[in-house]
């Protein structure tokens, strides 16, 4: 996943995996949120973590995810961004600068707020 070529969008990075019970748990939220706010071309991405793509591949087309998931399965890039933990999502500005970032689920009112730093 290109994130350059998301620049001048709002973007969600999700890391999450499939054996991750808050990460399942909160995929719905993330579902509608792209949905509801396509016409602000919201982008949410996600990263799997430490999981297999099988499993990630029957889990996203059995919630019918609309963005792409990137492969993650030793945790570098996971790493590399500060993830600690799953489920961990940073919310970045269509300048292409961090908002902030969420470690542990998110709430409907969590992400509320969290897509009202970077919606325009």
């Amino acid at each position: 996943v290109d994130l350059a070529a998301l620049r001048g969008r709002p973007v969600v990075v999700n890391f999450w995996a499939t054996w991750c019970e808050p990460c399942v748990r909160e995929f719905p939220l993330l579902r509608q949120a792209a949905a509801s706010h396509r016409p602000d071309r919201l982008a949410v991405v996600g990263v799997l973590v430490n999981d297999r793509p099988a499993a990630a591949r029957a889990f996203v087309r059995r919630h019918d995810a609309t963005w792409p998931i990137a492969l993650d399965p030793t945790a570098t890039t996971a790493g590399r961004w500060g993830a600690v933990g799953l489920p961990h999502t940073w919310f970045i500005r269509p300048d292409g600068t961090l908002a902030s970032h969420q470690l542990g689920e998110l709430t409907q009112a969590a992400l509320d707020r969290q897509l009202a730093q970077i919606l325009r």
